[in-house]
């Protein structure tokens, strides 16, 4: 079973700038974080765009559902901004009935060593190969049902609603 994973940025791939103290974009880590957790699933990765959620447009979010539906995987994982991540669920959750498709990101990027990123990405390929179709999010070694999760802001996590 190949695994499709689709990169749309997110604090996920945020890096750092010493000088400025500013977070920027310039490629994906997800690659060298399965080398370094020695992953043996198939993948196929693919970089859809480099943005933060709180950017993301209906627009972008219509580029995530169109490579969605034209995956032949029906096993999908998406790094994704966790502002926004519930309303990409929901979007998806509209056109996509016949495939897996769990997203998942980080409060903290990944270059800072003590990211939930790696975490959250391991959680997410556990469930995107064991759950049934439908429209999830991992985040905090757990999955939620895209339409009964939120971001809780003061707690820094994902609950059920």
């Amino acid at each position: 079973m190949q695994i499709q994973i689709f990169i749309t940025g997110g604090t996920f791939d945020k890096e750092y700038n010493e000088l400025t103290g500013d977070l920027y974009f310039r490629d994906t880590h997800l690659k060298q974080m399965l080398e370094q957790s020695r992953s043996q699933l198939d993948v196929n990765i693919r970089s859809l765009m480099m943005i933060d959620s709180l950017d993301m447009t209906d627009q972008d979010r219509e580029i995530i559902l169109t490579h969605c539906q034209k995956s032949s995987s029906d096993r999908i994982v998406i790094t994704h901004g966790t502002d926004t991540m519930v309303d990409t669920a929901t979007y998806l959750a509209k056109h996509v009935k016949d495939k897996t498709i769990i997203l998942t990101g980080a409060m903290i990027p990944i270059v800072f060593g003590s990211s939930d990123g790696l975490f959250n990405m391991g959680a997410a390929l556990a469930y995107v190969q064991t759950l049934k179709h439908g429209i999830y999010i991992a985040m905090n070694g757990e999955y939620f049902d895209y339409d009964k999760v939120r971001k809780n802001r003061a707690k820094g996590l994902f609950e059920t609603l």
